[in-house]
């Protein structure tokens, strides 16, 4: 099992479309065995959820997520828990117990969805704070 989970700075990334960078841990038998924080290379919105799959990730956690990244982590076979706030490595280890604290209706609504959507859409006036669960 690979768990991505949106980083910055040993925290959770409210904003999946615009993150920069994943901590990604494997996981045997319930247990982590390994991490490593990797750069997204400058991808955004649906973008990240090919490089997730093509770094073998099967479960994100994040913050707060648009609709059109929601769908394209599913057709990824991605399983999402979003609208999740804190330390990265607490939220894994919770996930693992079983009481992960996550919104399973999640969104991000300051988006107009779509794979174009950059923050230059809103004036250059992006207020992240709206994204979140």
């Amino acid at each position: 099992m690979k768990i991505a989970v949106t980083y910055e700075n040993g925290q959770i990334f409210q904003h999946f479309g615009h993150t920069r960078q994943f901590k990604v841990y494997e996981v045997e038998n319930g247990r982590v065995t390994g991490s490593a924080v990797v750069d997204t290379a400058g991808q955004g919105h649906g973008a990240l959820a090919g490089f997730l799959l093509g770094g073998g990730v099967d479960t994100l956690i994040c913050g707060g997520i648009g609709g059109g990244a929601q769908a394209a982590l599913a057709q990824a076979g991605i399983k999402l828990y979003g609208g999740v706030s804190g330390d990265a490595d607490e939220a894994v280890q919770a996930l693992l117990a079983g009481r992960l604290d996550y919104d399973a209706n999640v969104h991000c609504d300051h988006h107009h969805e779509g794979e174009g959507h950059d923050c230059a859409h809103h004036g250059g006036d992006c207020r992240h704070g709206q994204c979140g669960g």
